[in-house]
């Protein structure tokens, strides 16, 4: 099976069970201020990015 494939499912998965993560978190942030979840959700949709861009570069490097 190549990287490729591998990343793929992964990030695949992975991102699922993050939005799943991020959306039972979220319910708790619906009884605080506005700003803490404004904050949330700025934080929830920029701190996948760092898993990814480390899945991509792993996939990446593979072919080499």
């Amino acid at each position: 099976m190549s990287r490729t494939l591998i990343a793929t499912l992964a990030g695949i998965g992975g991102f699922i069970a993050y939005v799943v993560v991020v959306l039972l978190l979220a319910d708790h942030t619906r009884s605080l201020h506005w700003a803490v979840e404004f904050l949330f959700y700025a934080v929830a949709g920029i701190l996948w990015v760092w898993p990814a861009k480390w899945l991509i570069a792993w996939a990446v490097r593979g072919g080499r």
